[in-house]
């Protein structure tokens, strides 16, 4: 019982994700072709299309082991970040001469 809770709450966070994203990214309740009223078909249909491109994104995309991303963090996101700084002068030292 406790397993299908587990996947229960997964999907549930699932679509709450996918309505807020619809409230703050895709215009919520708004959209052509129908009246003010019926502004609740197009929130479902946003978050229906959101549901479905999340789902086909985790059916398609490998899954990585924790040691993994770990390792991906260390080794290539962090020496990013700490050269980013560097990358965002170049522009403005080789366009001001200085």
């Amino acid at each position: 019982m406790s397993f299908a809770m587990f996947f229960l709450a997964e999907y549930i966070n699932m679509v709450t994700v996918s309505a807020v994203a619809t409230d703050l990214f895709l215009g919520g309740w708004h959209g052509p072709f129908l009246p003010e009223s019926l502004g609740w078909i197009w929130f479902l249909i946003k978050v229906g299309a959101l549901l479905f491109f999340y789902v086909w994104m985790r059916w398609t995309l490998p899954r990585y082991r924790y040691d993994q991303l770990m390792a991906f963090g260390w080794k290539v996101l962090l020496p990013l970040s700490v050269d980013q700084p560097a990358r965002d002068r170049a522009p403005a030292c080789s366009t001001f001469g200085l």
